[in-house]
C-alpha cells in the first residue's frame, strides 16, 4: 500500500496526523490512518489507553470499570479489516446466550435470551400470552427501525433530515415513519406491553445513550434489536479490546504516547497546523483528530482557534453520568449471570430525580456486571467475584459537586436495594472503589461527568451530533459526542468516519 504523501517544503513526505485521545474512537482512526500510509501520533493524557474503557484495581484484581456490553461485532471486524488484519486473530469473543437477568422488588425475575423463542417463552411465563405476542411484534418493529437507520444514518458522514429525504426520496419519507422518531420510547412501548415491568425493562435501553425513556425518541428502541442480534464477552475483559486497538495502530506504524496531555490545537491561517502539549512541546500536524467530548472544544480547552471547530450549545443539556462501584467480593443470595439489572419500584420518579431535580435517585435501578460469570452463572473457583455496579446519576460534576454525605447515602441506598432483591455483597471499604460524576469530570473535562455526550432527547437530537469533519479545516472529531453517537460500536464507527474524512481531506490537499 502506497503512503499518502504531501508536497512539503523539503520534498514529498508522509502526511502527519495527530490523534488527541486514545479512546476507542481515536485508536480506531489511528489504526486505519496508519494502515493507509499516514504518519500517526496518538497523544493520551491518562497513563493508559482506552478512555472510558478502563480498569480499576480492587483488592489486587483488575475490574473493568467502563463499558461492559459488546454488540455489533461486525463494526470491529470492519476496523481490523480496514487495517488489513482480522479481529479474530487478536481478540477472542464469546457469544452470550443470556442477554441479561432482570429482577424487580416484587420478587419477579426475567431472563432475556439471544434466542427469540426462549425470550418469548420467558415473557409469557412472567406476563402472559398477550405480552409474549407483543414481544414478537416489538421485535419486528425494532428490526424495521434498524433496517431504516443502518445505512442512511449510522454510516453517513453527517445525516440530516434534508439529506435523508434527498438521498432516499419517497423511501426516505417512509423510513422516517418506520423509525418512529416523533414519539418517545416510553409512549411507544405501550403499543406492545401491558405489564409495566416490561415497559420498564425495554425503556431502560434509552439509558444506553444516557437518556430518559420519557424524553428520548422511540427510534432508540433499535438498541433492543442490536442486543438481540448478539452480545459477546471479551476474553481478558472489555479493556482487552482497547489494548488490541492500540496494538493494531502500533503495528501499522502509529506512535502511541500516554501521559501526554494536549494544551492547544494550534490554528494558523484558518487551518489546524500543530498541537502543543502541557510540557510546551510542539508537534506539527497536517490533520488533527480530536477524540474528546465536543464540550471540551467549545469550552476552549484546546485553545481559542480550536473552539470554533464545533459549537456545543448549553441548551443541549447533558446525558447521564453514574456512580459506579468496582468490587472484588463474595456474592451471595442471587443467581448472578454476566449481566444483571435490579429495577426500582418507581421508574418515572427515578428519572424525575435524575433529569428534573438533578439528584441521585431515592431508589436506584442498579446494573451489575459479574465479570467472572457466564450463562451458567457459576461462581469463580475462589468464591470472589469481580463486579461492576452502575447507578445512573445526573452530570453535575465540577458544577455542583456531590457531597461525601450524598455519595454515602447513594451507597447505602444501593446496598439496601440489592439486599432487598436478594443480592448480598461484602461492602467492606477495602473491597470496593467508588467513582462519582466529579471523578468522571476530572477524567473527561467539560462533561460534568456525562458519559454519553449530549442526551438523545427530542426527535431531532440524533441528527445534531458533531460530524467527523469539523468547522475548522484540519480538525476532525471522533468519540461518543460525535456522530453516530454513544456506545462502543458507535464510537468505533465514529473513528472510521473520522479516518475516512481525514483521508479525503489529505488526498485533496495532496492533489
Amino acid at each position: 500500500m502506497s503512503a499518502l504523501v504531501l508536497d512539503g517544503a523539503a520534498g514529498s513526505r508522509a502526511a502527519h496526523v495527530v490523534v488527541v485521545g486514545a479512546g476507542v474512537g481515536g485508536l480506531t482512526a489511528a489504526a486505519v490512518l496508519a494502515s493507509r500510509g499516514a504518519r500517526v501520533t496518538v497523544l493520551e493524557r491518562a497513563a493508559r489507553v482506552g478512555g472510558k474503557m478502563r480498569q480499576v484495581s480492587v483488592a489486587g484484581r483488575s475490574v473493568d470499570a467502563g463499558p461492559t456490553v459488546l454488540t455489533m461485532r461486525h463494526v470491529f471486524e470492519a476496523v481490523f479489516e480496514a487495517a488489513g488484519e482480522r479481529l479474530e486473530d487478536h481478540v477472542t469473543l464469546r457469544a452470550s446466550a443470556v442477554i441479561a437477568r432482570h429482577a424487580w422488588p416484587d420478587g419477579a425475575r426475567l431472563d432475556l435470551f439471544a434466542d427469540l423463542e426462549r425470550s418469548v417463552d420467558a415473557i409469557g411465563r412472567l406476563s402472559g400470552p398477550v405480552d409474549a405476542k407483543g414481544y414478537r411484534a416489538f421485535c419486528d418493529y425494532t428490526a424495521k427501525i434498524h433496517a431504516s437507520v443502518e445505512g442512511p444514518f449510522m454510516r453517513a458522514q453527517r445525516p440530516t433530515l434534508t439529506s435523508v429525504l434527498r438521498d432516499q426520496g419517497v423511501r426516505g419519507i417512509a423510513s422516517l415513519t418506520r423509525i418512529d422518531a416523533m414519539r418517545t420510547v416510553w409512549r411507544s412501548l405501550g403499543d406492545f406491553f401491558r405489564d409495566p415491568r416490561l415497559r420498564q425493562l425495554f425503556g431502560r435501553y434509552a439509558t444506553y445513550c444516557g437518556s430518559s425513556p420519557w424524553l428520548a425518541p422511540a427510534t432508540l428502541n433499535v438498541i433492543a434489536h442490536v442486543e438481540r442480534e448478539g452480545v459477546w464477552t471479551v476474553d481478558g475483559g472489555m479493556y482487552a479490546l482497547s489494548k488490541s486497538l492500540a496494538e493494531l495502530a502500533a503495528r501499522k506504524g502509529a506512535t502511541v504516547r500516554c501521559e501526554a496531555p494536549v494544551r492547544e490545537v494550534t490554528v494558523r491561517d484558518g487551518r489546524a497546523r500543530a498541537v502543543v502539549l502541557d510540557s510546551g512541546e510542539v508537534i506539527e500536524a497536517d490533520a488533527v483528530v480530536v477524540n474528546a467530548d465536543t464540550a471540551a472544544l467549545s469550552d476552549g480547552r484546546f485553545g481559542a482557534g480550536a473552539a470554533k471547530a464545533w459549537r456545543r450549545e448549553a441548551s443541549e443539556g447533558r446525558s447521564l453520568s453514574a456512580v459506579t462501584y468496582c468490587m472484588a467480593v463474595k456474592a451471595e443470595g442471587f443467581p448472578l449471570v454476566r449481566h444483571n439489572v435490579f429495577f426500582s419500584s418507581d421508574y418515572e420518579r427515578e428519572f424525575d430525580d435524575l433529569f428534573e431535580r438533578e439528584a441521585l435517585p431515592e431508589e436506584p435501578t442498579v446494573y451489575a456486571c459479574a465479570q467472572d460469570r457466564d450463562d451458567t452463572g457459576s461462581a469463580p473457583a475462589d468464591g470472589t467475584d469481580r463486579i461492576l455496579l452502575i447507578v445512573n446519576a445526573p452530570a453535575r460534576g465540577g458544577r455542583k459537586p456531590f457531597t461525601p454525605s450524598e455519595i454515602d447515602a447513594c451507597t447505602q441506598r444501593t446496598r439496601t436495594h440489592l439486599t432487598r432483591l436478594g443480592l448480598t455483597l461484602d461492602w467492606s471499604p477495602e473491597r470496593f472503589v467508588t467513582t462519582t460524576p466529579d471523578h468522571f469530570e476530572a477524567m473527561f473535562p467539560s462533561t460534568g461527568g456525562a458519559l454519553y455526550g449530549p442526551p438523545s432527547h427530542g426527535w431531532r437530537s440524533p441528527m445534531y451530533r458533531a460530524p467527523a469533519r469539523s468547522n475548522v479545516p484540519g480538525i476532525f472529531l471522533a468519540g461518543g459526542s460525535a456522530h453516530p453517537g454513544a456506545g462502543v460500536p458507535m464510537v468505533a464507527r465514529s473513528g472510521l468516519l473520522a479516518a475516512e474524512s481525514v483521508l479525503d481531506s489529505l488526498a485533496s490537499t495532496a492533489r
